[in-house]
C-alpha cells in the first residue's frame, strides 16, 4: 500500500512539472455538457527520462508495466477532476480512460524491435520501438473504446450501477463489446447501453508507403484456434533519412569549377556508371538520372515535382545502367510487369476492417524511383495503368459484397515517386521525312498519348561506330575480370558511395527560382505553344513540360540554392529535345543539345560552355519571335 501511495505521490509531482494537469484541464474544458458519455479518453505524454528522474522505481513501472501504470495515472487523473471540479460529466474512476503516450524510449536493444527476426518467445508487455515501411494497411475503420453495461437482474444491487469496459493494447474488438458478459455479483447477464458508446479510429495516423518509427507494446491476441502477435501503436512518428555529408572529392570539384555553372553536373555525369559503361558513352542519359534522382523528396507534404524518365532506345546496357541508379535512390524498387503496380486487395482476418490494401511496386517506392524496365513487353492493360502515372493519384476500387460492407468504396492513394522506363528504338515507326513544325510522331510501340505520362523522354543516340563498341567491350571484359578497377586517365574519380552522398545531400536542399530563370521558363513555354500551334495546331500540354522541375534539379546537383538562367537553359533544352521526338523541332538542336561535344577531352568543357551559351541565345531568338512583348520581362544580352 506504501508503494502505490508513493508512486501516486511521484505521479503528481510529474504531472504537475510536465504540464499534465493544465492539459488535463485543457481537455475536460470542452466536454459536452448535453451528453453523458460511458468513458473520456485522456492522453498523457509520458517522457520517461523524466519520469526516472523523480521517482526510479516508478520510471521502471512505467516502461516495464505500463499496464499498471496506466491504472494509477488513471486514479491520479480522476482524483484530480474531483478535486479541482474541472468537469461534472464523470462520476466513477472508471469514466476515466488514460492512454500514455511515450515521448522515446531508452536507446537500448532491450527496447528496440528488430522486424526482421520475428520474436519466437512470450515476451513482457512493454513498450518497444520499431521502424519500418508501411507495406499494407486497412480502411480507416471504427472501434470501440469503451462501452456501458447493465445487470439485466432488476434484483441485483448492481442493477442500478454500470459495468465499464475500455479498450486495452492488444485486444480485439469482441474483447470490449460482446453479449456473453456476466455480472460479478449475481452472474446475470450484462447488457449494453448502447447510447454509451464511445468509438475511435484506426488507421488515421499512417499512410502506405511511408517510414515510420513506432512505439508500442506488443501482445498475443487469442482467436481460437489461433494466436495471432501484434503490436499496438502508442506514438507513431514520420521518419526522415539522414542527410549525408559531402564527400571531400565532390568538395574540391566543386570550388574548382565554381567559374561555370554548368561543369560540375557536367562532371558528374561523365564519370557516373562506370562500373556499367566507360566514360563519354549515355552522357546525357546519366545526366537525366541524376536529375530524377536528386529531385526525389521523402516529405509526406511534397507537392509532386518527380521527374519521370523514358530512354528510348535499342541499347541494353541502359537497362543495366538504371539498375546500377536505382541504388541511389532513398529508396528503390524494381517493378516486375507481372506484378502489381499501385495496390492491391485481400480480406483482412484478423482486425476490425473488411479489405487489407497492399502497396504495389508505386507505393513501395515512396520518396524513390519506380523502374518499370522495358515497357514494350508490357500487356495492355498494364500499360493503361501507365497512361496514369502523371497524376500520381492511384485509385483502389473497395467492391462492398466482396468485402462485407454495405456500399462500394473508391480510395485516392497519393504516388510519390519518380518513375523510370525505356523502349525499344527498333520497333519505332520511324521520323518522317517533313520537318514541317507540329507534325506528330508515334513513340514506337508507346501511344503518343501514352508518352504524356512521362515528363522526359528521351532517344539515346550514340555513336556507333567500332571505335564505341570496342571501347565498350574492353570495359565489359576488365569489369568481369577486375571488377571496380578502372584504367582511365581521369582527373576526377568518384565511388558509387560518393554519388550516393551527393544525391542525398543535393536532394535535401530547398531552391529559389529567381526572376531571371523563371522570365526564361516562362517564355520558353508561351513561345513553344504558339509556334506549334500556328503550324498544325498542336498543343504542348503544361503537363508535359517538366521545366520548372527540371531547371530546380539541375540546380540541386550542381548543389546550389538559387536557380539561376543556366539552370532554365539546361530545362529547356532537354524539353525541347524531349518535344521533339513527339513533333518538329522549333529551335534546330544540335543531335545531343546538352553534351554537343566529347567533355572527356582537354578543351571539352570549355568547348561545351561556348556551346551552350550559343544555344542560350537561340533560345532568347526564339522567345522574341514567337511570344510578343518578352522582351518586357527578359533582359536582352
Amino acid at each position: 500500500m506504501a508503494d502505490v501511495l508513493s508512486f501516486k505521490e511521484s505521479i503528481v509531482v510529474y504531472l504537475d512539472r510536465s504540464g499534465g494537469f493544465k492539459k488535463l484541464e485543457d481537455d475536460c474544458r470542452p466536454l459536452n455538457p448535453q451528453r453523458t458519455e460511458a468513458v473520456y479518453k485522456f492522453c498523457i505524454r509520458v517522457n520517461p527520462s523524466d519520469v526516472m528522474e523523480i521517482d526510479p522505481l516508478l520510471g521502471d513501472l512505467v516502461l516495464h508495466n505500463p499496464l499498471k501504470a496506466t491504472y494509477l495515472f488513471q486514479t491520479v487523473c480522476f482524483l484530480a477532476i474531483k478535486t479541482l471540479s474541472l468537469t461534472e460529466k464523470i462520476c466513477t474512476e472508471s469514466q476515466v480512460n488514460v492512454t500514455l503516450n511515450f515521448t522515446h524510449l531508452p536507446p537500448f536493444p532491450e527496447y528496440m524491435l528488430d522486424l526482421c527476426k520475428f520474436p519466437r518467445v512470450y515476451g513482457p508487455m512493454r513498450p518497444v520501438c520499431m521502424e519500418g515501411f508501411v507495406i499494407a494497411m486497412t480502411r480507416v475503420t471504427k472501434y470501440t473504446q469503451g462501452a456501458r453495461f447493465l445487470c439485466v437482474n432488476d434484483d441485483c444491487p448492481c442493477s442500478t450501477f454500470h459495468h465499464i469496459r475500455v479498450h486495452t493494447p492488444g485486444a480485439t474488438e469482441s474483447a470490449t463489446v460482446r453479449n456473453d458478459f456476466t455480472c460479478m455479483v449475481c452472474s446475470s447477464q450484462l447488457k449494453e447501453d448502447m447510447k454509451f458508446r464511445v468509438l475511435g479510429e484506426l488507421c488515421n495516423s499512417m499512410r502506405i508507403g511511408q517510414l515510420y518509427s513506432v512505439l508500442g507494446i506488443p501482445a498475443l491476441v487469442h482467436q481460437w484456434p489461433n494466436i495471432t502477435w501484434n503490436v499496438e501503436a502508442n506514438n507513431v512518428q514520420q521518419s526522415e533519412p539522414k542527410c549525408s555529408k559531402l564527400p571531400t572529392k565532390f568538395r574540391e570539384l566543386l570550388n574548382g569549377t565554381a567559374s561555370s555553372a554548368w561543369r560540375f553536373s557536367a562532371i558528374a555525369a561523365h564519370c557516373f556508371g562506370l562500373e556499367v559503361a566507360p566514360p563519354g558513352l549515355y552522357n546525357t542519359v546519366k545526366f537525366i538520372l541524376l536529375l530524377s534522382l536528386v529531385q526525389t523528396n521523402t516529405s509526406i507534404n511534397y507537392t509532386f515535382q518527380y521527374l519521370n524518365v523514358l530512354v528510348v532506345t535499342s541499347e541494353t546496357l541502359i537497362m543495366d545502367l538504371m539498375a546500377h541508379s536505382l541504388r541511389l535512390a532513398f529508396r528503390g524498387v524494381r517493378h516486375q510487369a507481372s506484378g502489381e503496380m499501385f495496390a492491391s486487395l485481400s480480406r483482412d482476418e484478423h482486425g476490425a476492417g473488411a479489405a487489407n490494401i497492399h502497396a504495389g511496386s508505386a507505393l513501395l517506392a515512396t520518396g524513390g524511383i519506380c523502374m518499370l524496365g522495358d515497357i514494350s513487353c508490357y500487356k495492355k492493360d498494364k500499360l493503361d495503368h501507365i497512361q496514369s502515372l502523371e497524376s500520381h493519384t492511384a485509385s483502389v476500387f473497395i467492391p462492398g459484397k466482396k468485402f462485407g460492407e454495405d456500399a462500394d468504396q473508391m480510395l485516392s492513394l497519393p504516388v510519390q515517386c519518380s518513375f523510370w522506363a525505356l523502349t525499344e528504338s527498333s520497333q519505332r515507326s520511324g521520323k518522317l521525312d517533313s520537318a514541317v513544325l507540329g507534325t506528330a510522331q508515334e513513340m514506337g510501340p508507346v501511344p503518343l498519348q501514352f508518352s504524356e505520362a512521362f515528363g522526359l523522354i528521351i532517344e539515346c543516340k550514340e555513336r556507333v561506330g567500332q571505335q564505341a563498341q570496342l571501347a565498350q567491350t574492353l570495359h565489359t571484359l576488365q569489369q568481369a575480370v577486375h571488377p571496380g578497377l578502372l584504367n582511365y586517365p581521369l582527373r576526377w574519380e568518384f565511388s558509387t558511395q560518393d554519388y550516393a552522398e551527393l544525391v542525398s545531400c543535393a536532394r535535401d536542399l530547398q531552391v529559389e527560382l529567381l526572376p531571371a530563370a523563371k522570365a526564361l521558363i516562362h517564355g520558353y513555354y508561351m513561345a513553344s505553344r504558339r509556334a506549334r500551334t500556328q503550324s498544325h495546331g498542336v498543343k504542348i500540354s503544361a503537363a508535359s513540360i517538366k521545366l520548372i522541375s527540371l531547371a530546380e534539379a539541375h540546380c540541386k546537383l550542381c548543389l546550389r540554392t538559387e536557380v539561376l538562367e543556366e539552370d532554365a537553359v539546361i530545362a529547356v533544352l532537354l524539353c525541347e529535345n524531349a518535344v521533339t521526338l513527339k513533333h518538329a523541332s522549333t529551335l534546330f538542336l544540335p543531335p545531343e543539345p546538352v553534351f554537343p561535344c566529347d567533355v572527356g577531352e582537354a578543351d571539352g568543357l570549355h568547348k561545351r560552355d561556348i556551346m551552350l551559351d550559343e544555344l542560350h541565345q537561340n533560345i532568347l531568338r526564339f522567345i522574341y519571335t514567337y511570344a510578343p512583348g518578352a522582351d518586357t520581362y527578359i533582359t536582352e544580352e
